[in-house]
């Protein structure tokens, strides 16, 4: 385990937004993850775990605890029998799919362009194309706070759209159990090779961003579309908020042009939750959370900017 302090949260997330915290732990083994926890939780303070950011709006205050960042150092991989494959927390998603891929399995290429580490994915029932990653997953072995491991089967886990069990803060993923489907390699690399083509064409990658801020809903479809479709007919494509802005190339990521505040991102997300609400009926749900300052993490449109 490796300790620093005082490090900006803005040098942890996706967004590059973030005052700093107070203490940050990176465990470097499964083993080591345990030990963190146990540790973290003996220093009193709240904590919060972390992968890359990638779906996290960090306050503008900071954190005043302890942060556990899970990375590369946990990222062990391996087949364990006819389509299944164990992998670790801190292996990162695309690695992950390559992987798959390689070995001649599907069911997973979806998330391929997803910037991320596969605990977060796990614990979010993260993907793309309204797929999520645990219609594969088989078992995932998480710690309690207590530094103590279970191991919980897929009926256990409650994946639903971008939801599951994991996210009530209580567990924190080690390593999960998938069994993947028989594909062939090269239709799996065509497949991947146009998702990533895709989402260059239509998605900014210019400016710091955590991807989709609003999670798809069926009845917002029925209506009028996807999210990014709603803010653009709400005439919010290109608002900006301060160094905040709803991507001129995609409604439904807000970016930011340099030097933007988690207020300045919050004031977006309700001026579009408030807009397309009145034009559809449909209150948007943010698929980004918000960690306060005393680590209380809740869907960011839960936190009403002005």
């Amino acid at each position: 385990m490796t300790a620093r302090a005082h490090v900006p949260l803005s040098t942890l997330g996706r967004w590059r937004i973030g005052g700093p915290a107070d203490l940050v732990l990176t465990p470097t083994s499964t083993r080591s993850l345990g030990l963190t926890l146990v540790a973290a939780r003996d220093l009193g303070k709240p904590v919060i775990i972390i992968g890359d950011g990638t779906n996290l709006l960090f306050a503008d205050e900071g954190f005043r605890g302890t942060v556990i960042r899970i990375g590369p150092a946990i990222a062990a991989v391996r087949h364990s029998g006819p389509g299944r494959i164990e992998a670790e927390a801190g292996l990162w998603v695309p690695s992950f799919v390559r992987l798959a891929i390689g070995a001649g399995l599907g069911g997973v290429i979806h998330a391929i362009g997803i910037p991320g580490r596969l605990g977060g994915l796990v614990t979010m029932n993260g993907g793309s194309q309204r797929k999520g990653i645990g219609d594969h997953v088989e078992w995932v072995d998480a710690f309690d706070r207590d530094g103590v491991l279970h191991r919980l089967d897929r009926d256990q886990l409650n994946f639903g759209y971008r939801r599951s069990r994991l996210q009530d803060g209580s567990l924190v993923v080690a390593r999960a159990g998938f069994l993947l489907p028989h594909r062939a390699s090269e239709e799996s690399r065509r497949e991947a090779i146009a998702i990533l083509a895709a989402r260059r064409a239509k998605f900014p990658r210019i400016h710091a961003n955590c991807g989709s801020v609003f999670v798809s809903d069926p009845a917002l479809y029925q209506k009028i579309g996807p999210p990014g479709q709603a803010i653009e007919l709400a005439g919010l494509k290109g608002a900006t908020q301060g160094s905040a802005q709803f991507s001129p190339d995609h409604a439904n990521f807000i970016v930011n042009r340099g030097g933007a505040t988690a207020r300045d991102v919050l004031s977006l997300i309700t001026l579009a939750r408030d807009r397309v609400a009145a034009m559809t009926g449909v209150a948007m749900q943010a698929e980004v959370r918000y960690v306060a300052p005393n680590g209380a993490v809740t869907a960011a449109h839960e936190i009403r900017g002005t």
